[in-house]
């Protein structure tokens, strides 16, 4: 399956050089043109029958992850790559570098810390990742200075259409893009799988400006909090429940004609919908709609528990809606080649 395919291969922002080639050898006998950039964007050109019409869509192939930083005593030091909760950390599971060398993520054992240790979260600083060296020079020659590190998860599925994952956020929209590869459309189609989106948004920026299209859509894995303990008021999607439009988020104000547009897609196609009813975050679209003289964007993401996590969560269903509507999306615009030059302010 592609999606497990994807979400198997490890690519911390800043070293997606795995999942780029993966994405390159199966693109390449359904795209016109394959060409990767300076900053290691991935860019998959479609040629349309009609020229004068581009299209990008956009899905991010980095996920986050570690850094070596130092040794202590045998042991690995590390920093964050992109935004991961601390407290989650300890007894999970990595891969160091590209040899992938198993390691653990550890901290001072419960039966040792004292008192007032117990009662606070244990911080980054005090942890450390275990590859079963005790001097720093062997580490060192194992996992040199600014080796990345992975989460290590293996795809599964279980429950009623669920399926756990690390990099569920963003291999759920590279897995769309590659579907969309295999139609064939009246317009150019450019589908750019950039990098080190969750540390800066900074490969779609280079991207945008290199294809310079009329309209741009992401692809994109998103909050979803439908669980015990949070209000339903502050859910931000809900899984099982279809793709989420965004109406707004920290990074981008998605261009409202395009989401209307692509909500009467999903209704006359009858593929269920959501909106994001939070604000927080921001992907791609971001810079994206700032390229050049300024792009109209839309983000459609699939929600996913536990994100940023080595045990996201998402709906299959949900994954398999986003893939009908970004299909159904493209196949209109087939219809009315216009549409894609509608939206201009």
């Amino acid at each position: 399956m592609l999606l497990r395919d994807l979400t198997e291969l490890d690519g911390v922002s800043g070293d997606e050089g795995e999942v780029r080639e993966f994405i390159k050898k199966w693109a390449y006998n359904h795209v016109d043109k394959v060409s990767v950039d300076s900053m290691g964007n991935l860019i998959c050109y479609k040629k349309g029958k009609i020229p004068g019409y581009k299209v990008m869509l956009s899905a991010h192939m980095d996920e986050v992850g570690f850094i070596v930083t130092g040794y202590k005593d045998g042991m690995i030091k590390f920093s964050c790559i992109g935004g991961i909760d601390e407290r989650i950390l300890p007894g999970n599971r990595v891969l160091v570098g590209d040899k992938k060398i198993p390691g653990v993520i550890g901290s001072k054992p419960i039966h040792l810390q004292d008192a007032a240790e117990r009662k606070r979260n244990i911080q980054l600083k005090n942890m450390y990742i275990d590859i079963g060296t005790d001097k720093d020079e062997e580490t060192e020659k194992l996992a040199p200075l600014g080796e990345y590190i992975a989460f290590y998860s293996k795809y599964t599925e279980f429950g009623e259409n669920h399926i756990k994952a690390k990099a569920l956020d963003d291999r759920v929209g590279c897995a769309i893009l590659l579907e969309t590869l295999l139609g064939e459309y009246d317009f150019d189609l450019y589908a750019c799988f950039t990098v080190q989106e969750e540390v800066g948004l900074r490969g779609a920026t280079v991207a945008a400006y290199t294809v310079n299209p009329d309209l741009a859509i992401v692809f994109e894995g998103t909050t979803c909090a439908n669980i015990p303990g949070v209000e339903k008021h502050e859910y931000s999607t809900i899984m099982g429940q279809g793709p989420a439009l965004t109406l707004m988020d920290r990074a981008s104000y998605p261009n409202k004609g395009l989401v209307r547009f692509i909500c009467n897609i999903a209704e006359k196609n009858k593929i269920p919908m959501q909106y994001k009813q939070t604000t927080t975050g921001g992907n791609d679209a971001g810079r994206i709609q700032l390229a050049r003289g300024g792009v109209a964007v839309a983000s459609v993401s699939v929600p996913c528990r536990y994100i940023h996590s080595p045990v996201s969560v998402i709906n299959k269903k949900d994954f398999e809606s986003c893939t009908s509507l970004a299909k159904a999306i493209l196949n209109e615009f087939n219809t009315n080649k216009d549409l894609i030059t509608a939206f201009r302010a």
